[in-house]
């Protein structure tokens, strides 16, 4: 006999009604779980099949059924599977997406440096405030088991957790469903010590499962620390007399070159943004210190799913403001659509 698509979803909707309230499930249960639209007596056929099957057991007579082994596996499997293609399509439309990005915003920034004549810089989004999207804990050998986080943005961590103890097939069912059920869709912000105290309670003795896998989403939605920044035009610098002399070009380039000052403007150009997203910093107020004799204009652009990133145009003080801010706003405006479009 097999396994067709509406057996499945009896047997599917019996392993997850029986999870969630440890009480044998029966006809009556299904019918309203489902949207098979199948009647209670069509329903114990199905049922009566996948008991002769060796899918579930019914525990004593006139009860419902429970998941046998085998019913377990096949959920466990299944569940996997669909699960582990999930996190290698994200991977893969991931890499792609990267990819096309970095080339996007490397031609941006030299865009930028050419129609300005100024020096310019663009850094990679970070993803700011983002959510968790689904959790996945699965077992690697009897010590250890491997969690998958999935947050928004695409941005997927694995960590391996060790264990005391092997877990068995039900027990990580129960735990993928606790932090699916109180997680998903949560920022860390609102993940807070009520919540999880109580989901430790419900883990019972696997409670520290619970703690290690909230500290690795913590560590999976947090900005990237790992700041990704484009320059170009540096040596733009020369074409204005002010920024010419030799000891303000060395310092202004030295920061190009190094990156790490410019990390501290991006961040501050991020948590600031104000209601335009735009920030003009004039001399002494930037707080790159090889900028002083500078203006810097910066941007804050977004991708979606709280992907925001900045664009920086560093010139002289007698800069054109005008056309800078213009500048920005216009790539501001189209550098969501352009990365649509790759």
């Amino acid at each position: 006999m097999q396994l067709d698509d509406r057996k499945r979803i009896i047997l599917q909707a019996i392993i997850r009604n029986y999870l969630e309230t440890g009480e044998p499930v029966g006809s009556r249960t299904i019918s309203k779980y489902t949207d098979l639209n199948l009647s209670s007596a069509t329903i114990r056929n199905e049922m009566s099949d996948l008991e002769e099957m060796g899918y579930i057991i019914q525990p004593h007579t006139s009860a419902g059924r429970i998941p046998s082994d085998k019913g377990y596996r096949f959920y466990v499997d299944t569940m996997m599977a669909t699960r582990e293609q999930e996190v290698n399509e994200m991977k893969d439309m991931l890499l792609e997406r990267q990819d096309k990005l970095e080339n996007l915003l490397k031609q941006v920034v030299k865009t930028l440096a050419q129609n300005t004549q100024y020096a310019t810089m663009i850094s990679a989004p970070q993803v700011h405030h983002n959510k968790v999207k689904f959790i996945q804990l699965s077992r690697v050998d009897a010590g250890q088991i491997l969690a998958v986080i999935v947050a928004e943005g695409n941005v997927i961590k694995n960590n391996i957790l060790a264990v005391d103890r092997e877990l068995d097939d039900e027990t990580l069912l129960k735990l993928n469903i606790l932090l699916n059920t109180h997680l998903n869709g949560l920022s860390m912000e609102e993940i807070n010590l009520g919540m999880i105290a109580a989901m430790k309670q419900q883990a019972g003795i696997h409670s520290e499962i619970v703690s290690e896998v909230i500290d690795a989403v913590a560590d999976a939605i947090k900005a990237d620390e790992d700041l990704e920044i484009y320059t170009s035009g540096a040596n733009n610098i020369f074409r204005y007399p002010e920024l010419a002399d030799q000891s303000k070009a060395s310092e202004l380039i030295n920061a190009f070159e190094e990156k790490q000052q410019l990390g501290g403007l991006i961040q501050e150009s991020l948590a600031d943004e104000g209601s335009t997203g735009i920030q003009v910093y004039i001399g002494d107020e930037t707080p790159v210190q090889g900028m002083k004799d500078c203006s810097v204009v910066t941007a804050t652009y977004e991708l979606g799913e709280g992907m925001k990133g900045t664009i920086g145009i560093i010139g002289p003080k007698r800069m054109d403001y005008d056309k800078v801010i213009g500048t920005l706003r216009t790539v501001q405006n189209q550098l969501d659509d352009l990365y649509r479009k790759e």
